[in-house]
């Protein structure tokens, strides 16, 4: 905290009246499938952001994020978003929700911190938020309940950045658990924290550093009428994790879809497929067992790559070099290792679940694997981490 406390204090003249932490986060299984009221199941993990605040004298806003050595400002009456603002637009965005739903806001000055940056993916712009949400609700003495940061959030969001809110984003970075996982239900708008805890196994983020190329408009997908589609083709089972799941009978899936064009009939099927792939996850977690639940992330990254069409020869390469550190690569019904492309797809991110004595093979694969693609792969071993806190 000494590093944070002193940026802050060289860039301002003054010590953080607070600072508060959340954590970054990522997808496993089921972040493509928000639209449709699906379960997205996530980690949050132990690479924090800070985010200092002070008052100021005027009501004026400054913003500084430390490693990347850049500051911005605005002000109550000027607070706008503007693409060249970047990373502040987040902080700017949570200044705009507090002040849409009626709270009074002061002057500030924020300090953000960040070993990872939000290029990165990993959730840092939601921990960004998130933090700078707690921050301010300290600093300003505001009484706001979870609920009421939630709609602060969901303000910030919609109104300011003009985005959806995906709220197993805000979930994981407010709600999880040290050795947890947390599952959001879009349906309901609830969680459920899921205890995990591995044996011998490390979890590994990998930015592969690929440029993100758009090959289609997931929007495209995400229309009503698709709902009302996938809608029909789902069945209440009691016995079942959330209490349904969609349609298996192939006939009667290919007669609901049969009014879309085969790309979209290809991709809602991967909806469905990929809701399996949520409940088999976790199921799968609930018995301790890890072949289970490695085949489930497996099936993820494959109908993700075959059918969603968002993977890329960089990442595939990585994750089929993951399946070769198994002693029986060829055996699929019981892996030891597993991965998947994770974030908004389309290239970048990748996340492995491996054994600790294939960290070091697994590290000599990246290093080829630079020498192929000419990309510098960054790792980060990470661990469950609990959600948004104040220091």
């Amino acid at each position: 905290m000494d590093e944070i406390i002193s940026a802050h204090e060289a860039e301002y003249g003054v010590k953080p009246e607070c600072i508060a932490s959340a954590p970054g986060r990522f997808h496993l299984v089921g972040e493509h499938t928000w639209f449709f009221k699906d379960k997205t199941l996530s980690m949050a993990v132990n690479i924090p952001v800070y985010v200092a605040v002070s008052s100021r004298s005027d009501s004026n806003f400054r913003f500084e994020f430390a490693q990347l050595k850049e500051r911005k400002r605005s002000a109550i009456s000027t607070l706008k978003f503007k693409k060249e603002d970047k990373w502040a637009n987040a902080v700017k965005a949570v200044l705009y929700g507090f002040s849409a739903g009626g709270f009074t806001l002061k002057g500030m000055n924020f300090t953000i911190w960040s070993e990872t940056l939000p290029s990165a993916g990993f959730g840092i712009t939601t921990a960004v938020k998130v933090a700078s949400a707690w921050a301010i609700r300290e600093l300003c003495g505001f009484r706001c309940t979870q609920e009421q940061m939630l709609q602060i959030l969901d303000r910030a969001n919609k109104l300011f950045l003009g985005t959806d809110t995906h709220r197993a984003d805000s979930y994981a970075a407010i709600y999880s658990k040290e050795n947890s996982l947390l599952l959001t239900d879009y349906s309901l708008n609830t969680f459920d924290i899921i205890p995990f805890k591995l044996k011998n196994r490390s979890v590994i983020l990998t930015d592969a550093r690929v440029p993100r190329i758009v090959t289609w408009n997931e929007e495209s997908l995400q229309q009503p009428e698709n709902v009302l589609l996938l809608g029909e083709l789902k069945e209440r089972k009691a016995n079942v994790y959330g209490g349904w799941q969609y349609e298996e009978n192939h006939a009667e899936v290919n007669e609901v879809l049969s009014v879309v064009s085969e790309d979209t009939k290809r991709r809602l099927i991967c909806i469905m497929q990929e809701h399996k792939n949520v409940l088999d996850a976790v199921t799968a977690i609930n018995k301790a067992d890890f072949a289970s639940f490695a085949r489930a992330v497996n099936r993820s990254h494959e109908i993700m790559r075959d059918m969603y069409d968002i993977s890329c020869p960089e990442i595939d390469w990585i994750l089929k070099r993951v399946q070769e550190l198994d002693e029986n690569p060829d055996d699929y019904r019981n892996p030891v290792n597993c991965g998947r492309i994770t974030g908004k797809g389309f290239g970048r991110c990748v996340y492995t679940i491996i054994r600790d004595c294939d960290i070091e093979k697994y590290r000599a694969k990246l290093a080829e694997y630079e020498r192929i693609f000419g990309f510098k792969p960054e790792c980060h071993i990470v661990k469950p981490a609990k959600g948004v806190r104040l220091i």
